[in-house]
């Protein structure tokens, strides 16, 4: 197998990874055929953002009185939320820990 086919390989698990995760920032990267590192992390701390402010709204609307939004509506959008951000802080703490890995390398 050629260095081609396995990047190809790995860019198309990349796209179905995001797609069932349901990033939209790594599908975008992926159908560009690059990745942008600092777009990718920015756009998916942005998804997190926007999950947290639909939970948000979701609760306010409810407290409100809305009857268009159910208990459901809000346990769904809280645990997305929720998710998401755990996700993210995984996504950081890893971050933390390589930079710390290369920084302590031996010069």
């Amino acid at each position: 197998m050629s260095d081609m086919s396995i990047d190809k390989v790995l860019m198309q698990m990349r796209v179905l990874a995001a797609q069932a995760g349901g990033v939209p920032a790594a599908q975008e990267a992926a159908a560009s055929g690059g990745v942008n590192f600092s777009e990718l992390l920015g756009k998916s701390v942005n998804a997190v953002n926007e999950a947290q402010k639909i939970s948000g709204d979701l609760k306010s609307r409810f407290e409100m009185g809305d009857q268009g939004v159910s208990m459901v509506d809000i346990a769904v959008a809280s645990e997305k939320a929720r998710i998401s951000f755990t996700a993210m802080t995984e996504v950081r703490n890893k971050l933390v820990e390589a930079y710390k890995d290369v920084m302590s390398m031996p010069v």
